[in-house]
C-alpha cells in the first residue's frame, strides 16, 4: 500500500501529502492496537493486584488464627 501510494504521489506532483496520509494512517493503527492491549492488559493487572493483596492478608492472618487455636487447645 505505502509503495502505491508514493507512485501516485510521485506521478501526481503531491508526494509530501501522500507521505502525510501514510503516517495518519499508521498512527490511526498504532492507537488502535495500543488501546486494544491496554483494555486486555488492565484485567489481568487487577487479578494480579487482588492475588498479591490476598497473599498479603493471608499471612497476616494466619499467624493469629494459629495462635488462638493454641490457647484454645491450652484452656
Amino acid at each position: 500500500m505505502v509503495v502505491n501510494m508514493i507512485d501516485v504521489g510521485e506521478e501526481t506532483g503531491e508526494l509530501d501529502k501522500m507521505l502525510n496520509k501514510i503516517a495518519d494512517t499508521y498512527d490511526e493503527e498504532v492507537d488502535t492496537l495500543v488501546s486494544g492491549l491496554t483494555s486486555l492488559l488492565e484485567p489481568v493487572m487487577i487479578i494480579m493486584l487482588g492475588l498479591i493483596v490476598g497473599t498479603i492478608v493471608i499471612a497476616l492472618f494466619m499467624p493469629m488464627v494459629a495462635m488462638i487455636q493454641e490457647m484454645t487447645n491450652k484452656a
